[in-house]
């Protein structure tokens, strides 16, 4: 019946041809030749990127990170299963009890101690403005509404651990047990009970100790005050204050009365209603104490060892825990009070979180005085005294400690490579894992150790405001450097510890398992049967199951509860129980390898002692060697970022991150990268004048640092940006040394061997200054062209370029002083009045400017007072234009000397248009190589020649479009003036210029010249920056002197001829003289007349502004219609001003 309902097609396929199997070996081949080519692709690719592939991870660059917690995807009522339904709701309530207070511990450690802790940070006194109190409060109040209700979580869940452990163990007479507790101690549970005890308790520090809270609160209560008082001023409903200020008034008794931990320990435990009685309950009081004491012993014998995990923590958990054994029971064993005193003599202050320190015997004190009483004073006395010797122990033993482990930790590191780089042997595999978690774990302790040290040393002096020696800043700088370097260890071989953690955890549970496999089969062999010993082997069989999986928190802490049932009735022998407590214990910190060791290593503490790194960064400075360390500091101090961020008192945490960044920067800058830019130019400086005999440079008197290491430094990662100390001092050198150049031109060579010998020494990679060619120490001057000339005319072109931008800096100087002079209130009042003077007289005088009004301004100006050396205010306003118009006529000169000789040199060329190329000619005729780079050369000359007589830049142009606009815009209308000063100018010039060359023929040479065209020069290219040619021109100056000296050479002609007459010598000599007097003035009047209109010519004096403004834009639209639009285009001049 089944082969008749088989399918044809299946009747065919059973015929085997082997066509099947070759085609599945060349498939197969296929694949094995494209793995092949994938592999060799995949190996070019990682030999490509060379050192960025590998084992090793960089803690600066790497953008991700390994992430080794497991977790959790089943429910605890998932995980708890077992047959035994009773002790499955028991052990489920209790670890749900435990998962809820690691939760709220995270959430405090996280979001509630680091808001609290950072508020008031990121502002300082300075900046701070009247009322920034008050609003950052106001940001605050809704942080401090959601800490309420963490609080009161806090409390409802202390309450029902209480309530859930009384229920547990109550008296038979009673009620009926819900399962056989004798010999059953959950200690897990009052553990986790201290852990959130310890929470409140660290809270109720951290207010206490923050006075700027207190403070601010205060001010804001006071703000709430003057609210009520007017509540329409600030727009609040009146209705709306009383229920906040009632809020108000809850958060203050909750939060900030330091009530929060005696609040919860004075809570009533006892049902009112008949429920759980607590205080009475005398098997829970017995089980409590002795639960109290079980961790303490525990906890004692390991408190300042170096195997100590987390004994600290566990002991402040366990005097809350004393505590509200008290508070509930009201018994005290006194015996074991004072053993918990006794401690303080160990461990005088424990950190609680950041720089808030917490003394034990303080706690104790205050919160059971009736317990304080009993004791002795000296005894209480003694505990303080010893606070301050242990502190005093501990400066003196910090260097001792440093040196410690500083061997320690390098030994660690070397046997962490060496295990981590041998490859595992699968015969000695369990050894290998073994060694792997005891290297992993050391670690560890080291790390947790050196964080005690650190916190403990730094709070204690913050605390007792005592101030601490360098010696000892140093030393815990250290610590903290061999600290981040365990992290980085750890994180260097992320890959290798992520891959051995899993193979150890599962090695422990391997190691757990085979334990309770024995203590079951102890259990399952013995036939007595009891209820008992049922709830024992289920919470075996429990803790089997849970084991067989990852090894998470939930499943470790179900773990721990279920053998807190499983190990009575002697189930395991004493040798058998400390080794599975030891793989236990093993198997937590493996599991959470990672994030413990990022707890200890994080030195977010630093943030309240930065005060130190000011210190920390003069002795990286002096002790160059090992500047390297910088790394794991700036580690250090970005740890406290992430806890930034929870800050809530700004508008943005981001503002409380730039402050912090702008202050690490700037201390970084004072006190190592500024220095070590100002040490490096002086070394410099010293090394190239070596020649001066400075100072004493010998190494061995004066001592060596070797600052070049700083420089071989990768660049230290801050924030989101890098600090490249190279880059850093390289480009301050480059400014430095293009600045000086600049200004001190002659000085270039030094600065260039400066440069290299940076390079040399340093290897800093030095940028070349390329400063503009040609400058006096670069190129040729005025000097050299007329020494030089038939060198000058043979080979070179002067360029004007830089000597135009030198005048262009040096006018604007004068032209400020300038507008001075035409500003001041004398000088423009008397030009008003002139102007006026002129515009009323103008058409009776024939429109000439009389000369005796030149006279009388100069007169009067000489009247205004004179220098020292006999010089008027004109005179000195002559000499400023005298100097503005020599600055334009060296200019002219530069540039006319330059275009004649190069004009010369290339007058034998016919056609410059259209030059020929004699290396191609050369190459067609194939002729010696010799010649064609003969021709090759002359080609090259041509060139250069070519181009630089095609280059007529009109710097006159330049410079008269760079100021006009300036000049002439209406908040310079005081300079419209002008033309009518240059009359009494000219006056003052002609008696100057006359004096100069009477000195010609004077012994005294002094101050002699023939001659002075920089004044006609300066007035011509003034009045065309203003535009007022014109105006200049209105006044007929020239015409009114020629007619009044003319008028005045007659007059005294037709008196000589009457005087020829009674022939008296005296009186004709006198005319003579008169005569020639005129004559000399007239002449001089002349020549000033012939040299401004001479000097016109150069700024076309022919056109006004708005003529020379339309003739521009004709031009620009025949360029625009022949040549397309070129809009964008900028000329010379432009370029230049740029």
């Amino acid at each position: 019946m089944a082969v008749e309902t088989l399918s044809p097609d299946w009747e065919f396929d059973r015929v085997d041809d082997g066509s099947q199997k070759i085609h599945a070996e060349v498939q197969l081949k296929n694949y094995g030749k494209f793995l092949e080519e994938y592999t060799s692709q995949l190996r070019r690719i990682e030999d490509a990127l060379d050192d960025s592939i590998g084992d090793v991870w960089d803690f600066n660059l790497d953008p991700i990170a390994l992430k080794l917690l497991p977790y959790e995807q089943s429910s605890l009522l998932e995980l708890i299963k077992t047959e035994n339904k009773v002790l499955n709701k028991v052990i489920t309530v209790y670890a749900a009890l435990c998962c809820e207070i690691k939760k709220l511990k995270y959430e405090a450690e996280t979001k509630f101690y680091n808001g609290l802790l950072f508020y008031g940070e990121g502002a300082t006194d300075s900046s701070m403005v009247e009322g920034d109190c008050q609003i950052q409060m106001g940001r605050f109040i809704s942080f401090l509404q959601e800490l309420s209700c963490f609080v009161t979580r806090c409390y409802e869940v202390v309450m029902n651990v209480v309530h859930q452990l009384a229920v547990l163990y109550i008296n038979n007479k009673v009620a009926p047990k819900i399962i056989e507790t004798t010999g059953v101690h959950f200690q897990t549970m009052y553990e986790h009970l201290g852990e959130l005890l310890t929470v409140l308790l660290t809270l109720d520090e951290i207010i206490d100790n923050h006075i700027t809270l207190k403070d601010h609160w205060t001010m804001y209560k006071r703000l709430l005050k003057s609210v009520h008082h007017n509540p329409s001023k600030f727009g609040i409903q009146e209705e709306k204050l009383k229920p906040f200020e009632k809020f108000l008034l809850k958060l203050e008794g909750q939060l900030l009365d330091g009530m929060i931990f005696q609040a919860c320990i004075e809570q009533q435990f006892d049902s009112l209603n008949g429920g759980v009685s607590v205080s009475k309950n005398s098997t829970f009081a017995e089980e409590f104490a002795h639960s109290i004491r079980s961790i303490f012993a525990n906890v004692e014998a390991r408190l300042g060892e170096p195997s100590e995990i987390d004994q600290r923590d566990k002991y402040i958990g366990i005097c809350g825990l004393f505590v509200l054994h008290f508070q509930i029971f009201r018994t005290i064993d006194k015996k074991f009070y004072k053993s918990l005193l006794d401690i303080c003599k160990k461990v005088p202050a424990i950190t609680l979180t950041a720089n808030i320190i917490w003394f034990p015997d303080n706690f104790l004190i205050q919160k059971i005085p009736a317990a304080a009483k009993l004791l002795d004073r000296k005894s209480l006395q003694a505990i303080k005294i010893h606070r301050d010797t242990f502190l005093q122990q501990k400066a003196q033993s910090l260097t001792k400690d440093v040196q410690s482990y500083y061997v320690f930790v390098s030994s660690w590191m070397m046997k962490m490579e060496s295990i981590l780089s041998k490859e595992q042997r699968m015969d000695k595999f369990a050894e290998d894992l073994t060694s792997r978690c005891n290297v992993f774990i050391q670690g560890f302790l080291y790390a947790y150790s050196i964080s005690n040290i650190i916190k403990t040393t730094m709070n204690l002096y913050m605390s007792m405001q005592k101030p601490m020696t360098k010696t000892s800043v140093k030393a815990l700088c250290r610590l903290v450097e061999l600290l981040k370097a365990i992290e980085h260890m750890f994180y260097r071989r992320s890959m290798v510890v992520a891959d051995s953690v899993s193979h150890i955890t599962q090695h422990l549970q391997h190691q757990a398992l085979n334990s309770i496999s024995v203590a079951k089969k102890r259990v399952i062999s013995d036939k007595k049967y009891s209820e008992q010993r049922l709830d024992v082997l289920s919470a075996l069989v429990l803790a089997e199951n849970t084991l067989n999986g990852p090894s998470t928190k939930q499943r470790r802490l179900i773990v721990s509860l279920a053998l807190s049932v499983g190990t009575q009735l002697k189930t395991f022998k004493d040798e058998e129980l400390f080794p599975l407590q030891v793989v236990l214990k093993k198997l937590d910190l493996i599991s959470e390898l990672r994030e413990r060791v990022q707890a200890q290593c994080d030195c977010c503490f630093l943030y309240w002692h930065r005060a130190v790194f000011p210190i920390y960064l003069d002795d990286v400075y002096e002790n160059a060697v090992d500047a390297a360390r910088l790394h794991y500091m700036f580690s250090a101090l970005r740890d406290c970022v992430p806890a930034m961020m929870h800050s809530r008192h700004l508008e943005s945490y981001e503002i409380l991150l730039d402050c912090y960044d702008k202050e690490i920067m700037e201390i970084l800058n004072e006190h190592l990268l500024d220095k070590l830019c100002k040490e490096i130019e002086k070394d410099l400086r010293l090394s190239v004048h070596t020649h001066l005999k400075l100072d004493d440079r010998n190494p061995f008197k004066v001592g060596m640092k070797d600052l070049a290491l700083f420089f071989s430094l990768n660049p230290i990662r801050f924030f989101n940006r890098f600090i490249d100390i190279r880059a850093y001092v390289t480009h301050y050198l480059d400014k430095t040394f293009y600045n000086l150049t600049t200004v001190a031109l002659h000085d270039w060579a030094t600065y260039s061997e400066m440069r290299n010998l940076a390079t040399q020494r340093y290897g800093l990679v030095m940028t070349e200054a390329h400063l503009p060619s040609q400058t006096l120490e670069q190129g040729l001057d005025v000097l050299e062209i007329m020494r030089n000339i038939h060198i000058f005319v043979s080979r070179y072109l002067y360029n004007l370029n830089n000597q135009v931008n030198f005048t262009y800096q040096f006018l604007k100087k004068k032209f400020y002083i300038f507008s001075q002079f035409m500003y001041d209130e004398h000088i423009k009042s008397r030009l008003i009045k002139d102007i006026r003077f002129f515009r009323e007289i103008k058409d009776q005088n024939d429109h000439k400017y009389p000369f005796e009004r030149a006279e009388k301004f100069n007169r009067g100006i000489r009247k205004l007072g004179i220098t020292p050396e006999g010089q008027s205010y004109l005179d000195q306003f002559r000499q400023l234009i005298s100097q503005i118009g020599n600055a334009m006529g060296y200019v002219r000169m530069i540039r006319s000397g330059g275009l004649h000789c190069s004009s010369n040199a290339i007058r034998f060329v016919p056609d410059l248009e259209d030059i020929i190329n004699f290396e191609e000619l050369v190459k067609e005729e194939g002729l010696a190589e010799e010649t064609i780079k003969a021709a090759r050369h002359l080609d090259s000359v041509l060139s250069d020649h070519t181009r630089n007589s095609a280059e007529g830049t009109e710097y006159f142009k330049m410079l008269v479009d760079v100021f006009a606009p300036e000049f002439r815009r209406p908040k310079n209308i005081h300079l419209r003036n002008f033309y009518i000063i240059v009359p009494p100018l000219t006056l003052n010039f002609v008696e100057h210029s006359i004096s100069c060359k009477e000195k010609l023929n004077k012994k005294n040479k002094i101050g002699a010249a023939f001659t002075d065209d920089g004044f006609a020069m300066g007035v011509a290219y003034i009045l065309k920056l203003l535009d007022q040619y014109r105006e200049f021109d209105s006044l007929h100056w020239f015409q009114s002197v020629r007619e009044k000296y003319l008028k005045e050479i007659r007059a005294v002609a037709k008196q000589q001829n009457v005087q020829s007459a009674s022939q008296d010598e005296k009186l004709l000599q006198t005319m003579n003289l008169t005569q020639k007097r005129l004559d000399v003035y007239l002449q001089e009047f002349e020549l000033l007349y012939f040299s401004l209109s001479s000097a016109r010519i150069f700024f076309r004096a022919d056109k006004t502004a708005a003529e020379e403004n339309q003739e521009k834009k004709e031009k620009e639209e025949e360029i625009k219609t022949s040549n397309g639009d070129l809009s964008d285009s900028t000329g010379p001049a432009d370029r230049v001003v740029k």
